[in-house]
């Protein structure tokens, strides 16, 4: 037997299970875990607590590709949370509509 709440999920993931994963949909979820993270990184390198982000900083062959290496955490972080969020909802979404043909 179901409770309101998880006949409620069944009804918005079926409305909604598809739009969710629209690439649009994604960014909204990971990136702002994502930019906290880059941003935890820059403030590391400019903040001059070590000698080697101080040389990073300086060189600016390093420094553009490190800023290489950020935007593609940021775009795997972004894309990864997006993904196991949806995975999680449509395996929770499967084992009501199991849990239901049961009863």
């Amino acid at each position: 037997m179901l409770n309101k709440e998880e006949i409620s999920f069944i009804e918005y993931w079926e409305q909604n299970r598809l739009r969710k994963k629209k690439v649009w949909k994604q960014l909204s979820v990971g990136l702002p875990l994502g930019v906290a993270l880059a941003g935890a990184i820059l403030v590391n390198i400019f903040s001059g607590w070590n000698t080697r982000g101080t040389q990073i900083v300086n060189n600016p062959g390093l420094f553009f590709v490190v800023l290489i290496a950020i935007i593609l955490v940021v775009i795997f972080i972004v894309m990864f949370s997006a993904h196991h969020r949806w995975d999680m909802n449509e395996q929770h979404y499967k084992e009501l509509l199991k849990k239901r043909e049961q009863t």
